[in-house]
């Protein structure tokens, strides 16, 4: 499975191009794609970090 970090760089299939602005405890992560803020789930299904 994928990990992230803090302002890693990401694509999502559904979403675009986005910023990781928290990662938290369980493997939900905070993702910036600028026009919205979207909290991802693991296992990050369509979510690849650049």
């Amino acid at each position: 499975m994928e990990e992230f970090a803090l302002e890693d760089l990401v694509t999502h299939d559904k979403y675009g191009l986005g910023r990781v602005v928290e990662v938290e405890p369980g493997g939900a992560v905070l993702v910036d794609f600028g026009s919205s803020k979207v909290r991802i789930l693991a296992p990050y299904v369509r979510l690849f970090k650049l």
